[in-house]
């Protein structure tokens, strides 16, 4: 009897690094032989950095190999998505950021999820790391919160306060129907991000509260030239 070989997990995401390795070689090639100014190579360092750690940190709370191919290729993909806009755009759109990440999970605007709130563009390296707290928001909601659930609804509003110091954005994730969530027993990769990752990048403040009826997570961040800008007059009309 014979038995169908099975892929082996080890060897894809090998061949994967091994691809992204690849890639980062042919770039700096690229760059060096047209004298790329120094933003555009400033950006690739910031990307391989950003690739490093997901590669580490998703490695750490892994319970198998299969599990950690499977959670590293999602984040690299959000990475990715965020990633095309900066090369098309060179700054990525708030409302399009958490929009298409929804949408990679059959998440759709106007059905379980309604975004509200100024046009926002992010900076590259801004739009890298907030993708991630927002891929982690998405999937901790779809395995454990109101997008596993039919009757489940998720709001997304942010706003930015004008007349504050520092011109703060402040971004509510809240979920309802989803009655008895509660607190993890222990905090993994997605919790880092959003209390570790983008406080240290992004200087935000995050606070997570288990509500009766579903997950609030509030971010706030001041809107520096280095993070973004916020496009629409937020002054008195």
């Amino acid at each position: 009897m014979t038995h169908d070989a099975q892929p082996d997990p080890t060897a894809a995401l090998e061949a994967e690094l091994a691809a992204l390795k690849a890639d980062n070689a042919r770039l700096r090639q690229l760059l060096d032989a047209r004298n790329a100014p120094g933003e555009l190579r400033h950006r690739q360092r910031n990307t391989f950095a950003m690739l490093r750690m997901l590669i580490r940190s998703s490695a750490e709370p892994a319970e198998d190999l299969e599990t950690y191919v499977s959670h590293l290729e999602d984040r690299l993909d959000a990475v990715a998505r965020v990633q095309a806009a900066i090369d098309i755009f060179g700054q990525v759109d708030l409302a399009d950021l958490i929009g298409s990440e929804l949408l990679a999970y059959t998440v759709h605007e106007g059905g379980q999820a309604t975004l509200t709130g100024p046009a926002v563009r992010l900076r590259p390296a801004a739009a890298q790391t907030f993708v991630l707290a927002v891929h982690e928001l998405t999937i901790n909601a779809i395995e454990h919160g109101c997008l596993g659930q039919p009757s489940g609804s998720l709001e997304i509003r942010w706003s930015v306060e004008p007349e504050a110091s520092g011109l703060p954005l402040t971004l509510i994730w809240k979920e309802a129907g989803c009655a008895g969530i509660a607190e993890p027993g222990r905090s993994g990769f997605g919790t880092e991000v959003l209390t570790e990752t983008i406080r240290y990048e992004l200087k935000a403040a995050t606070t997570l509260a288990y509500e009766p009826d579903g997950l609030r997570c509030t971010i706030r961040f001041p809107l520096a030239e280095r993070v973004g800008r916020v496009l629409e007059d937020l002054g008195p009309t």
